[in-house]
């Protein structure tokens, strides 16, 4: 059974470390953010410093695109707008922002979709810990790389299958057969992820038990690309721009297979942690800094901003990618690639979604992109039962989504901004949403896990605790 520890790596050690030699200048070196941009020194604030009960804060980052809303927030004056006075500091991987937040380092980050449930739920026999979330920020903005050596056993973009995950499922078991298991190498920056979730999903939905067929590399995202460079894995998956890099016309080491938001349209890809104690130490504190980073969203989701945050992110403070590479996902001019010299362009905004949702995401009304649903948070914890990370469903799930994703003080929060949200707090997530046309009905979560035939411990029921 192919189990990852949160706290190291399954595979590939070696293949890390000659990869940190190859690729260390992909990656900024300087820890510290310095400078602001002239007009936000001149932002008057709207919340005094001295009303805040910590105005002072560090905030995490991972030098990926996510990071556009801190970026903007930081070097637009959102954060002294709202009486804060931030350091971000950037984080070698999730692991190390996650752990930051439990051990006290920083004050709040974004992590990783399954990153809040699972530390409360103690996933992969961690001891538990009360991460907290309010807020996304943003959705979408991820992908599933593959190299070369797929391309030649016949793989192809996912628009070229035009839907047909059969023929997809097809291509990739020949090419598996071929393979021995240590050959069939996946990256995932954070064990207990979405990523993770969806790698071993899309792997399932075509018929392959991702538990005995699949490997899984936990690796940095600003390694990746050197990881698959030197034969270390065959596939990645992780955010942008780290995917959009080594397609044919910039690194040229492999293809764009499938966006996330192929495999379920509409999940939360980043969403803003803190310790519960954080909140309930610094309430006031903790308002302003989701006020800003709600303005620093809708900034960033604008469209004509949005060639401004790609060079902004671009910059060695924060990504240090060329801007090239960040520009195709934030901007939605998204190329999967290939080496047959044919054109793979798709044009949307909902490549990556910061505020407004694409109609073809949601149709709920006031539903945006930072606010969090609770029954995707269950969605997340059904995916860690699944795949054996804890044993059984809890019997108060819905009351840990209720702690873990603050709704209730999102909802308020963005009132006073003049923000309507949903009065629910859980939908529904239709057939069409999912690559594999499956439904998920948060009112029942068990039956939901039953009906997947690929799943830990199969083929028992799966039982509630």
């Amino acid at each position: 059974m192919n189990k990852i520890s949160r706290r190291s790596f399954v595979f590939g050690m070696g293949a890390t470390a000659s990869a940190l030699v190859y690729g260390a200048c992909t990656a900024p070196t300087d820890k510290k953010i310095q400078g602001r941009l002239p007009h936000a020194l001149a932002v008057e604030p709207l919340v005094r410093p001295e009303s805040l009960e910590k105005p002072n804060l560090t905030v995490g980052f991972v030098p990926v695109n996510d990071c556009a809303p801190l970026a903007i927030a930081y070097r637009k004056g959102f954060f002294q707008k709202y009486g804060l006075n931030v350091q971000l500091s950037r984080e070698a991987s999730w692991a190390n922002a996650r752990d930051g937040l439990i051990f006290g380092r920083l004050d709040a980050s974004p992590v990783v979709s399954g990153a809040v449930t699972n530390a409360r739920i103690g996933a992969e026999g961690a001891r538990a810990f009360p991460l907290v979330a309010a807020m996304t920020l943003h959705r979408h903005g991820n992908a599933l790389t593959m190299n070369r050596q797929l391309w030649e056993a016949g793989m192809r973009p996912w628009p070229d299958y035009q839907g047909d995950l059969a023929k997809f499922g097809r291509d990739l078991r020949s090419f598996w057969q071929k393979s021995p298991l240590d050959d069939r190498a996946w990256g995932i920056p954070l064990s207990s992820s979405i990523y993770e979730y969806f790698a071993r999903y899309l792997v399932a939905a075509i018929g392959l038990d991702p538990m005995r067929e699949l490997r899984l590399v936990i690796t940095p995202p600003p390694q990746m690309v050197s990881n698959m460079r030197i034969g270390a894995m065959q596939a990645y998956m992780v955010a942008e721009p780290w995917n959009t890099r080594a397609i044919a016309k910039n690194e040229g080491i492999g293809f764009t297979f499938i966006q996330g938001r192929d495999v379920w349209r509409g999940h939360p890809d980043r969403v803003l942690a803190v310790a519960e104690s954080f909140i309930e130490q610094y309430p006031k504190t903790y308002r302003s800094l989701v006020k800003a980073l709600i303005e620093a969203c809708q900034y960033c989701g604008d469209p004509s901003h949005r060639q401004e945050v790609a060079s902004i992110i671009a910059e060695r403070a924060f990504t240090g990618a060329n801007v090239n590479y960040t520009r195709p996902a934030i901007v939605g001019d998204y190329d999967y690639g290939g080496f047959d010299a044919q054109q793979r362009l798709e044009s949307s905004l909902d490549t990556t979604t910061f505020f407004e949702l694409h109609p073809e995401t949601s149709t709920i009304p006031h539903d945006h992109s930072t606010f969090l649903w609770q029954s995707q948070g269950i969605w997340l914890m059904t995916q860690a039962a699944r795949w054996g990370q804890i044993e059984t469903l809890p019997t108060d799930l819905e009351a840990i989504a209720k702690r873990a994703w603050r709704t209730d003080l999102y909802r308020n929060i963005a009132a006073e901004m003049g923000i309507t949200s949903p009065s629910e707090d859980y939908k529904v997530e239709p057939a069409t949403a999912f690559i594999d046309q499956k439904a998920f009905d948060p009112s029942d979560p068990v039956g939901y896990l039953n009906s997947f035939e690929l799943r830990a411990n199969r083929p028992q029921i799966y039982p509630v605790s």
